[in-house]
């Protein structure tokens, strides 16, 4: 039986082989046109940068494949960094001598752009702002902030809260509160002595792929926790502020990490990555532009930045006498054994941007849809 059992398990892993590189090859089939800079015949010749827009908005304008932006950069020489514009300055459209598009910024006069150039860390002081960002921050900056996935380990280790003086069990701003250290004491010590800051997250959800393998624990934003003092020694007095819900007893702790390598984000699109959307922050079930999914696509598979391709795939088709969806009540009991399943091709709905990434899953922010994308669609070359 143990020999039978192993077959079958071999089996199983070659057809599911043999169906991705199928699957990937009707993507790259479906998208390879696609990888021309076309400008839009809506694109306009000179665009005035405002306030609020991001980079993936202004490439849009131009651009139907806006992960493409770097290309229209080649041979800009007015600024070293195409990611380094700022409100006021000015875009224009032109085409070289081997009618290629191109971009180029007018910031003012040829003086100014020239010590912009060569100085780039003086053009915040000279524009008096921040340069655009990559995508719009209200919209991703909670999550880059505080949602966080990780192992069932790590998440079993960290320190908790275990009470306060008046014997609470639930816990709001103001209330001061005991927390343990255990296995990362010595972390929680030093980031707590630097920032004082930490995180009261909870277990939201447990994070599978579609085979139902664990790719980690999606932690919840509780509240905020100020160290009052971390000279006890076994336990962290900690006062809850910030709270989004009420804290309870055995809540986590964690550090509040500040990540600056948002700024340093650049476009790069997918190429022979394929992988599944398997939920969202928002735990909806219909999703759509602005909707932030989680991947089961990790470190070395996906960076900040990378783009992808969404893809929804319809049911199989028993071609039976009538033809009928496989597992519909139309289909007979044991057809498909004997009569031929067609597989659909699936088809391209929308587009996503990576920007949070840990060890075996990502965050990505919908950019774009024409459709509905539900759990399991297909992430790809876009």
């Amino acid at each position: 039986m143990l020999e039978i059992s192993s077959v079958l398990q071999g089996i199983t892993y070659l057809v599911g082989m043999i169906k991705r590189l199928v699957l990937l090859g009707m993507l790259v089939y479906s998208v390879s046109a696609l990888s021309a800079v076309t400008i839009k015949s809506s694109a306009p010749e000179v665009y005035i940068v405002k306030q609020g827009d991001t980079l993936w908005d202004i490439a849009g304008m131009y651009l139907a494949q806006p992960w493409l932006w770097p290309e229209l950069w080649r041979n800009n020489t007015y600024i070293e960094n195409p990611h380094l514009i700022y409100p006021g300055d000015e875009i224009r459209l032109i085409y070289n001598e081997k009618g290629e598009p191109e971009l180029v910024l007018n910031s003012g006069n040829e003086d100014k752009k020239r010590e912009i150039r060569l100085q780039p860390q003086q053009r915040k002081d000279l524009k008096q702002g921040r340069s655009i960002p990559l995508l719009s921050w209200s919209l991703i900056q909670s999550h880059v902030e505080k949602d966080s996935v990780m192992s069932p380990d790590a998440y079993e280790n960290l320190p908790y809260l275990v009470g306060n003086q008046e014997g609470g069990v639930r816990y709001a701003n103001g209330d001061i509160v005991l927390g343990t250290q255990r296995e990362l004491e010595e972390q929680i010590q030093q980031q707590a002595h630097s920032s004082r800051e930490l995180l009261v997250v909870r277990k939201q959800e447990e994070i599978t792929n579609l085979n139902g393998e664990v790719l980690g624990i999606k932690v919840r934003h509780v509240a905020d926790a100020e160290v009052l003092q971390a000279s006890l020694s076994s336990e962290l007095l900690v006062s809850v502020k910030n709270a989004n819900f009420e804290a309870k007893r055995g809540d986590k702790l964690m550090p509040a990490i500040e990540d600056d390598s948002y700024s340093n984000v650049q476009f790069e699109a997918a190429t022979d990555q394929l992988g599944h959307i398997v939920g969202s922050l928002q735990q909806h079930s219909l999703l759509g532009k602005y909707d932030v999914v989680i991947l089961d696509l990790g470190q070395g598979q996906v960076n900040q930045g990378t783009v992808m391709g969404i893809y929804m795939q319809g049911p199989d088709i028993v071609d039976g006498n009538p033809p009928a969806y496989e597992n519909s009540n139309a289909q007979s009991l044991g057809a498909s054994l004997w009569e031929d399943v067609i597989q659909q091709p699936a088809l391209k709905v929308g587009e996503l941007v990576v920007f949070k990434v840990f060890d075996k899953t990502s965050f990505g922010l919908i950019s774009s849809s024409t459709k509905i994308v539900r759990q399991g669609a297909i992430v790809a070359k876009p």
